[in-house]
């Protein structure tokens, strides 16, 4: 396993090297949203030709890792066109001055490109193993993955589709799954990368590859994803209300909103 991932490793540097010289061309750091998909896929790719595994488990993983990744590029990627960069990125390039070179390229592209390889443990370690019999921890696994892709890309279109509404311009959107998690598409995110853990624990010792879910869920939960996405909405009344009566995570009933946050 030791010398995939190394290969994978090798493989998302130029990875990341390339959509860097991306965004240097195009003036805009968000491209790196877009990579973020389909470097997964190129990562997993890479690990499976390298293994030549053609068990049932690798061809699931496999399947499940590409369906992800190209659906979450191609909705970051159509998402994107024709707007101005991303303001995190765009706060970035106006704090990092003449480092904002340097600074892009290791904190953003390189970073990420190490993450994904951390994250992509678990379907490593599968192309690693020769043993092909599923279990029905492979079908548990496929499941939570499939109820993690659902969150994802359904709360993905909701938030499509308010956003298109121009009644709702500068709104919080409070409805379908958004009613019960303040962030259905990052709750389903973390959810499938535990589903693939799940998965590679079907293959004995498959569980020490727990770092991979455990540095997705670390990154949204508390780093890049969550926290700095609401940081964007702190003095927005209508989101103060919002945030007092629903989960922030994982999807629960709305809470009675509390008398003194009323407006």
């Amino acid at each position: 396993m030791v010398d995939v991932v190394l290969l994978q490793l090798c493989a998302a540097i130029v990875y990341a090297s390339l959509w860097f010289i991306v965004s240097i061309r195009l003036r805009r750091n968000d491209v790196a949203d877009v990579a973020w998909g389909i470097g997964f896929v190129v990562l997993t790719l890479v690990a499976w030709l390298a293994t030549s595994n053609g068990s049932s488990r690798a061809l699931l993983i496999l399947a499940l890792v590409t369906v992800w990744g190209v659906r979450l590029s191609l909705h970051i990627g159509a998402r994107n066109q024709g707007k101005a960069e991303d303001w995190r990125y765009r706060k970035w390039r106006e704090e990092w001055g003449h480092t904002f070179a340097v600074r892009s390229y290791l904190q953003v592209f390189l970073l990420q490109a190490i993450l994904a390889v951390v994250v992509l443990l678990p379907v490593s370690y599968v192309f690693a193993q020769r043993n092909s019999a599923l279990t029905p921890l492979d079908a548990v696994g496929a499941a939570v993955w499939l109820v993690g892709f659902a969150f994802e890309a359904l709360g993905d279109l909701q938030l499509k589709r308010f956003k298109a509404d121009s009644r709702n311009r500068g709104r919080v959107i409070t409805s379908g799954l958004w009613k019960y998690t303040r962030h259905p598409n990052y709750f389903g995110e973390v959810t499938l990368w535990w589903g693939v853990w799940l998965i590679a624990c079907s293959a004995p010792g498959g569980w020490k590859t727990i770092a991979g879910p455990a540095a997705i869920t670390a990154l949204i939960l508390g780093v890049s994803g969550i926290p700095m996405l609401e940081k964007k909405y702190e003095a927005n009344p209508e989101f103060e209300r919002y945030r007092e009566r629903t989960s922030p995570f994982f999807p629960l009933p709305p809470r009675l909103q509390p008398r003194n946050i009323a407006r």
